[in-house]
């Protein structure tokens, strides 16, 4: 039988190009993917930036800590406290103590800077280090030092925090663009800071701070001493590497899961398929006396021998792609600087082995039906297929259809908000398309029958013909409709599931939204007490200011779980200005000793009193005044301004006072801000540049993995045609002796291509819909005013490029038949 498949192969080579490429294309991502995920396992650990050259940095508390019987858990937390000032003193008795302070900066005017600057005094210069270059150190108030080339001593730059005159440059170092200003000026624009530097030894800091925890020193528990390596975490967002890399594991992860199965997708339907029209071989084989068994054997070696020269090939590929696609997640922002390709051999191992895997098991139904053929198939000539749908077809379909609407209605009735994690809707479709494809002889017929319904009935034979030859060959219709299905259903799946999360959340923005206006800080500040006085005094506002804070509880007595916050500096005004999706409660009853949570919360009955810690680590027992939908996931809670402490005012929400002039107020508003580079929205403008600045990263991942999915298509699709044109040598040589010309012929598989083509759409639309409407199940039953949405123009394109190559692949081959002038063989 070894010698029989590898003749086979030799001579059907054809029929096993698309499996052959299929994988090696698998095997190559997953090496690459298998390759990034170890070069991320190898991160180096960040050093220290803007302290490199500081012997200690002191840091306030910025992590809570809770102990639960399980160990202890952490959070980051949202404000982090000052080094108490009773600390301070200690610190300065043995050495220089320098404090630190961060705040933006904004060139304003269309200055020719950078647009995003970050503010700090000049005396922490030293700890990069900096050097000046060219100019002197900052003396007076409206004297700065920038990094960079982008102005020199003696410009004069308009900022968000004055007209401020350059005084000397210093050389940028890669992790920021900075502006020093003196310590006086920069203690003025950011009073509080969150650390120190201490220029002593290092043994002596870590006493004087335990010191001053054993004295009971108020504030000095999780004061941290940060030396060595350390003390990068100092510097601004010190995990930003380990989230990028994250991002990147899911986001190769998730294209590895969709290759795997897109892979064993491919091979299963072309050895089917090769499988069935080799019905006649099967039975010569039979009849010479093969068993059953040497049958399955002889397809198995096929998908071994397959196998062997597609993951070797696939490693190779991937050994060629992985540094070029590092170096292109790189370029895109999607992954640290450092970030390389290493010498790991075992991501490999793991794809070749997984690639010989992919290829016996999508041969293995095959295989099986291969076995099962009679020594009488070698008698058969009908074209028509009379049983296109086995009975491990059946239950196999059948079961994946059963078991996705059953963990569908499961997660409708226990937990809907699940349903709207990327995980779950990337990874939910794919018992629904394997189904679809399973079950799509059982449909192909009626559906080929209702989409050429009218073409049949135009003049001429070939709308007539083509139906005919599309209902008759059902398994060639299934087969080449299959991957059209898969990529229409997980085009519309995902990229709609996205377009409808995005769409949900914006709809609950606008409808908690009944403020007039809405006032913006600049990103990663806040509006000084004077800019608001300011906005208060624009006659006909009514304002609603709050700022943006955290909220920890402890579920279970072992999860330490956070919660986005928003603190009202104002309640009573909260209600002219937002409509909360309330499930029980009332806005009016919160205070500075409640809260208003949401229905995720394990707490949520009104009244009661629940223990939180808030945003800067302060343990406080709250009551629960109001419980809202948990919609989305972004309701988050709400609480007042005295429960936030040190938390500035990020956004003024603004109604319109009886008689007000619109533009009128929008004038003024925006007047009061424009010294601070605030930004002015309607409500609506608002919630729609909320929605414009989610789901970047989630439909890049989505793009790449719809990207492969459309490649295997045209792998599948290109594969099938062939073979399905090249074994109809018989039909279009007949066709050719009843009269018909190259054109006729030429225009009838054009036709038939394109019929294929539209029962996979439908199929895969179905799938879609079926998808996209347990997501919007999901919405209605956590309140939010949404419905489903049909990316149809992402569903059209893709329709029309797998119309386009199932044309081509079908035109290409049968060009080169029909100018053959073969004679009928009988």
């Amino acid at each position: 039988m070894l010698t029989t498949a590898l003749h086979t192969l030799r001579t059907r080579w054809v029929a096993f190009t698309g499996s052959f490429v299929a994988l090696s294309l698998g095997v190559a991502l997953l090496a690459v993917s298998g390759l990034a995920l170890a070069a991320t396992l190898d991160a180096p650990e960040r050093k220290p930036e803007r302290f490199a050259a500081a012997p200690v940095v002191v840091r306030g508390q910025d992590t809570l800590r809770v102990p639960t019987p399980s160990g202890e858990r952490t959070e980051e937390l949202a404000r982090p406290r000052a080094v108490p000032d009773a600390v301070v003193p200690r610190l300065k008795r043995l050495g220089t103590v320098v404090e630190d302070r961060s705040f933006p900066v904004r060139v304003r005017g269309g200055g020719h800077g950078p647009g995003e600057l970050v503010g700090h005094p000049w005396s922490t210069a030293a700890f990069a280090p900096y050097r000046i270059d060219a100019g002197r150190a900052p003396r007076a108030a409206d004297e700065v030092v920038v990094t960079g080339g982008w102005a020199a001593p003696g410009e004069w730059v308009r900022t968000d925090r004055g007209t401020l005159r350059v005084v000397g440059t210093v050389p940028g170092r890669g992790f920021e663009d900075a502006v020093f200003f003196t310590d006086a000026r920069a203690a003025r624009l950011a009073p509080v800071g969150v650390q120190v530097a201490v220029d002593a030894e290092v043994s002596a800091v870590r006493k004087a701070v335990r010191d001053a925890g054993r004295d009971s020193v108020q504030g000095s528990a999780g004061v941290r001493v940060l030396a060595g390596d350390d003390r990068r975490y100092a510097d601004a967002d010190p995990d930003r590497d380990r989230e990028a890399l994250t991002g990147l594991n899911a986001l190769f992860g998730t294209a590895g899961g969709v290759t795997a199965f897109v892979s064993v997708f491919v091979v299963a339907s072309t050895f089917a398929f090769a499988v069935d029209r080799r019905r006649r071989e099967f039975g010569l084989l039979r009849t010479a006396g093969a068993t059953p068994g040497q049958l399955r054997r002889t397809v198995l070696a096929e998908a071994l021998g397959v196998g062997v020269l597609a993951s070797a090939a696939g490693c190779v590929l991937g050994a060629y792609a992985a540094p070029r696609l590092a170096a292109l997640v790189v370029e895109e922002g999607l992954a640290p600087a450092w970030f390389t390709i290493g010498d790991h051999i075992w991501p490999y191992h793991a794809a070749f082995w997984a690639g010989l895997v992919v290829a016996l098991s999508g041969a293995t139904a095959a295989a099986w039906r291969a076995g099962r053929t009679g020594p009488v198939e070698a008698l058969r000539e009908a074209s028509v297929d009379t049983r296109a749908m086995t009975r491990g077809r059946w239950v196999c379909g059948a079961g994946l259809l059963l078991t996705a609407l059953v963990t569908l209605v499961l997660a409708l009735a226990d937990d809907p908000g699940d349903l709207l994690h990327r995980k779950k809707y990337v990874s939910r479709p794919m018992p629904l398309i394997a189904a679809a494809a399973l079950l799509a002889p059982v449909v192909v017929r009626p559906t080929a029958r209702l989409l050429t319904w009218l073409p049949a009935r135009l003049p001429g034979a070939t709308g007539l013909l083509a139906r005919e030859n599309t209902v008759a060959g059902v398994r060639r219709t299934a087969a080449v409709a299959a991957p059209v299905l898969v990529t229409v259903a997980l085009t519309g799946s995902l990229l709609g599931a996205v377009a409808t999360l995005n769409g949900a959340k914006a709809a609950e923005v606008r409808e908690r939204t009944a403020a007039a206006f809405v006032v913006t800080a600049p990103s990663g500040a806040g509006f000084d007490a004077a800019t608001v006085d300011r906005l208060r005094a624009v006659p006909g506002a009514r304002l609603s200011p709050t700022s943006s804070s955290a909220v920890y509880v402890l579920e279970d007595g072992v999860a330490l779980i956070r919660s986005d916050a928003r603190a009202v500096a104002a309640p009573e005004r909260l209600t002219a200005t937002t409509r909360l999706p309330l499930a029980a409660g009332k806005v009016s009853d919160l205070d500075d000793d409640s809260i208003i949570v949401n229905e995720e919360w394990e707490e949520h009955t009104v009244g009661r009193r629940v223990r939180v810690w808030l945003g800067d680590g302060t343990l406080k027992t709250l009551r629960i005044a109001a419980v809202m939908h948990t919609g989305t996931g972004d309701n988050g809670v709400y609480v007042t301004a005295a429960n936030a402490a040190g938390a500035p005012v990020d956004r003024v929400d603004v109604a319109l006072a009886d008689g007000a002039d619109a533009d009128t107020v929008a004038a003024g508003l925006r007047g009061a801000v424009a010294s601070v580079g605030g930004r002015v929205s309607s409500g609506d403008e608002w919630a729609e540049a909320a929605l414009a600045e989610s789901g970047g990263i989630t439909r890049t991942g989505l793009f790449l993995v719809l990207g492969i999915a459309l490649l295997y298509t045209g792998i599948s699709v290109v594969n099938t045609m062939l073979t399905a044109t090249s074994d109809r040598v018989r039909d279009l040589t007949v066709l050719r002796l009843t009269g018909a010309t190259d054109a006729q012929v030429l225009r009838l598989l054009a036709a038939e291509s394109l019929t294929v083509a539209a029962v996979g759409t439908l199929l895969g639309l179905l799938v879609a819909g079926l998808n996209l409407a347990g997501m919007g199940a999901a919405l209605h039953l956590l309140a939010v005013p949404a419905t489903p949405v049909v990316p149809w123009a992402a569903v059209a394109t893709t329709a029309g490029t797998c119309a386009a190559l199932t044309v081509a692949a079908s035109l290409t081959s049968a060009t080169l038949l029909v100018r053959r002038r073969a004679v009928v063989r009988e």
